[in-house]
């Protein structure tokens, strides 16, 4: 496996600045994401772009998919799912059970927009996970729920499917259906997560489902569930003058 000298993750504005930086420093880079952010492309009117005082998010989008051509700089369409520390050297697992190396990490993924369930920390690595096809293998033969909150959703409640004997699928937005048979689709709204020493059943607004895991698939995964031992101050990751 090669070892990249920088993995960003990230490409908004933040990411790709940080990608271009270290190009045309000559670093060996993979930079991590899903496009140019939907923040940036959907904006009317973007005036607080250092040396561009007035520009559509569209044509921002354009000059920052440009300047990453020009500089043959791709985004790796790969969500990250956890970072690992390894001494000299940090290993990336992605949703689609890649590995990579490298050798420092720049952590440009913005703010997680979506609530926690109630729960959620507390069974985090006790039956909570955020992605089915790494952590699949740990419940073979059991029963699950997935709150599916992104497009990669049907794909992963799928793949579970056949490791699990029965998987509930909570749309909390919309998706296609997956279509395995021992996957049922459930149109209630999560609220929280209990058990005892690990998952033991989701609650929903109108019942509550027995599961021996939940996997909650997001888009973006906030830093302190990426990054074991990362602190926060409030949205944001804490550093200091180093």
């Amino acid at each position: 496996m090669s070892r990249f000298d920088i993995a960003i993750i990230g490409s908004g504005p933040a990411g790709i600045s940080a990608a271009v930086t270290a190009k045309v420093r000559n670093k060996n880079i993979i930079l991590f994401g899903n496009g140019i952010s939907e923040k940036v492309t959907k904006a009317h009117s973007v005036r607080n772009y250092t040396g561009i005082p007035d520009i559509s998010g569209t044509q921002l989008s354009a000059a920052l998919n440009s300047h990453l051509a020009a500089l043959d700089i791709e985004i790796t369409a790969e969500r990250v799912t956890a970072v690992y520390s390894n001494g000299d050297y940090f290993a990336l697992q992605t949703a689609a059970d890649n590995m990579y190396e490298a050798s420092c990490v720049i952590v440009a993924a913005g703010n997680a927009q979506s609530r926690h369930l109630a729960g959620e920390n507390e069974f985090l690595g006790r039956g909570v996970s955020y992605c089915a096809t790494c952590d699949a293998f740990f419940y073979k033969g059991k029963t699950v729920a997935v709150i599916a909150e992104n497009g990669e959703a049907p794909h992963e409640a799928e793949f579970l499917a056949e490791t699990c004997e029965k998987v509930y699928y909570l749309p909390v937005k919309e998706t296609a259906k997956p279509m395995a048979e021992n996957i049922e689709t459930v149109d209630e709204k999560p609220i929280e997560i209990i058990g005892g020493s690990k998952v033991a059943a989701l609650i929903t607004d109108k019942r509550e489902i027995k599961v021996d895991g939940v996997f909650i698939l997001r888009d973006s995964i906030s830093p302190d569930r990426l990054i074991a031992g990362i602190e926060m101050n409030g949205a944001h990751i804490k550093v200091d003058i180093n």
